[in-house]
């Protein structure tokens, strides 16, 4: 599969406009073309260690869930390592791709990925995505009514001539009894300043034109974070043990919501993959679990009651890769060899 097939698949898996808007996303090293891609190597971290392995294993491109170039390169030395992985990259022909928040939103990523390791639950978003176009053109709509049909002609004639309007019609209206005709129009933000400057020029219609800012669709299942509702309660210390399980570790960092115990039960669940503190912040639940959080925020939530459970950044990431192998080779018709890196691994370890 050529390279940029390959790229679109990607995209068309988990869309890139889900991503945060200061994330940096998609296709970050692309070796001249033609670049065929016969293996695809995942990994949720490239270092140093993760790129030599790529090359032992021939990869021809990497997904890295985290952005190796994150803010810009300003030159491309052996001079640090973030340079390197390019040059690296580069030298041996292999790209490098970069899902990052995209994978956070979409309904099967790592935050659904995460929920699993609660136990039998249900989960919403807790920052539902919006889709990335509205419904029709413009994201205002503007209407108002006219009983004058040769000055209204007049008004029309204008508009129509005015860029980034669409979807103008008018419709027979009755009006405190008075027959009257009521336009309506979709227009950019931009295309509205001059709607307005010109129904302003006349205050009758001016006083009788209602506004409409366009909301672009939630989409469902989509979305930064989760808020998870557990079938049955279970005890504080039970969810521990399902998570370190789910997650494969022999330990995590408890923070104590105020007036609990280890026997306290768990009904509710907000958690986010990675670094939670911004998503989770305010959110109402009897657990907070995520890879790391603000010594403050940690603080704020105990305060309220609400107990904490982190387990380091990529810890709650990086066991997503085995099943996005699998979603990815379905996905892609096995068409290429998808492979697991080995030598990725969270950077802090109990010493």
């Amino acid at each position: 599969m050529n390279l940029g097939e390959l790229v679109s698949a990607l995209n068309d898996f988990a869309s890139l406009a889900l991503a945060a808007s200061w994330d940096n996303v998609g296709l970050l090293v692309e070796p001249s073309p033609p670049h065929i891609v016969n293996t695809l190597f995942l990994t949720n971290d490239l270092t140093e260690e993760v790129m030599e392995e790529a090359v032992q294993k021939a990869a021809d491109l990497i997904l890295s869930y985290h952005p190796p170039i994150f803010t810009p390169l300003k030159r491309v030395t052996w001079k640090t390592w973030k340079e390197r992985l390019v040059v690296r990259a580069l030298e041996h022909r292999i790209g490098i791709y970069s899902p990052h928040t995209a994978y956070d939103a979409i309904p099967h990523g790592v935050n659904n990925w995460l929920t699993k390791g609660l136990g039998a639950c249900t989960s919403v978003p807790l920052h539902p995505s919006m889709a990335p176009s509205y419904p029709a053109e413009g994201s205002h709509r503007v209407e108002f009514c006219a009983d004058n049909t040769e000055h209204l002609d007049t008004v029309l004639s204008k508009i129509k001539d005015i860029q980034e309007i669409s979807c103008l019609t008018t419709l027979p209206a009755r009006v405190e009894g008075e027959e009257q005709t009521r336009v309506s129009l979709n227009c950019s933000q931009k295309a509205l300043l001059e709607v307005v400057a010109l129904l302003s020029q006349n205050s009758l219609l001016y006083r009788k034109t209602e506004i409409l800012l366009l909301q672009k669709p939630l989409l469902p299942h989509t979305g930064m974070g989760r808020l998870c509702t557990l079938s049955e309660p279970v005890s504080l210390s039970d969810v521990i043990e399902r998570i370190k399980s789910h997650l494969k570790l022999p330990h995590i960092r408890l923070a104590m919501g105020t007036g609990k115990t280890l026997e306290s039960p768990v009904k509710t669940a907000a958690l986010c993959a990675g670094s939670g503190s911004s998503v989770l912040k305010g959110m109402e639940a009897d657990l907070y679990l995520t890879g790391e959080m603000s010594h403050h925020d940690i603080l704020d939530a105990v305060a309220n009651g609400i107990s904490v459970i982190l387990c380091e950044h990529s810890n709650t990431e990086r066991g997503f890769l085995s099943e996005l192998r699998d979603m990815l080779a379905i996905h892609l018709q096995n068409k290429i060899n998808i492979i697991v890196s080995e030598k990725d691994r969270d950077p802090l370890q109990v010493a």
